[in-house]
This record gives structure tokens, sequence and C-alpha cells, in this order.
């Protein structure tokens, strides 16, 4: 039987500041990810359904995932496969926002595995701003391709 392939939108939210440029990345929420923190970061991103519209799918996951809207001129990156095999959509956007103001969605989980306890989790514990080569360290493997291109893009 044919799996409909996942696909994910998200924001790579950037500034340009003395330390040159950044990106803003979020944490995600949960026992699993508690103790990770090199490769486990992520731009705010979330999976979208046939019909709708990636970059509102993105914008809207931004919201979900810190409580900010965000605008501005979006530049449209090339999307990447993950290892699971999911597509990761992402727009690149210049702006700004405090890591201390950011609001999550929760989720639902059973914790510890197969134990009958369920607990409530934000989607995303925490928000940082990151240099590249900082961001390289604490991505995601799979969406590091995302800083590559911004570089090439934002960066006469």
């Amino acid at each position: 039987m044919y799996k409909k392939q996942k696909k994910s939108a998200g924001i790579l939210l950037y500034r340009k500041s003395g330390q040159g440029l950044q990106v803003f990345l979020v944490h995600p929420g949960g026992p699993y990810w508690e103790n990770k923190d090199d490769g486990a970061w992520s731009i705010p991103k979330g999976e979208f359904h046939e019909g709708e519209e990636p970059l509102d799918a993105a914008r809207r996951e931004f919201h979900e995932e810190t409580g900010s809207e965000v605008s501005g001129q979006f530049i449209e990156l090339t999307p990447l496969t993950q290892p699971s095999g999911k597509v990761v959509y992402a727009w690149a956007v210049e702006g700004d926002i405090d890591p201390a103001s950011i609001t999550s969605n929760s989720f639902s989980m059973q914790w510890p595995p197969k134990s009958g306890k369920w607990i409530k989790c934000p989607e995303v514990d925490k928000g940082g701003w990151f240099t590249i080569e900082q961001a390289r360290k604490k991505l995601l493997r799979g969406q590091r391709g995302f800083l590559d291109e911004l570089q090439r893009r934002v960066i006469p």
C-alpha cells in the first residue's frame, strides 16, 4: 500500500547583529528531548496537509510554537528531505523575537512509555538566537542545509 509522504513547513527567522548573521531556533519539549542539546534544535515547523498552502502552515506553526506572529519578505528555501523521509519546506524572513517571551502549544504523551501515565508537555520548551556556526551544532542534521542556503541568499 502506498503511504503518503509526510510534509512539514517552517520559518527560519534571522537577524543581522554585531555577531553577524543569527538564526532563531527552538528546542522540542517533552522528556525525550529534555537532556539533549547539540543536534536537537529545530526551526519552528510542523506538518501540513493536502490543500493547505505551505507558507500559511509555516506561519501557523511559528505562531503555535512561539506565541508570536511573523511577517515580512519571505524567502522560499529549497525543501530538504529528512533522514525519516519527511520533506521540510522552509521560508527565511528577517525579524526579531525575545526568546524569553515564547509560549508554545502543548501535547499529551504517555510517560514513561507503556506506563499508562499521561503527561502534558509543551511542543517547544525554549528558543534561542545562534550564530550560523553555533546553529550548525544545535540544529537537527537534516535541517542544516537551510543555513547554507540562507547564507548564500542573504549575505551579498
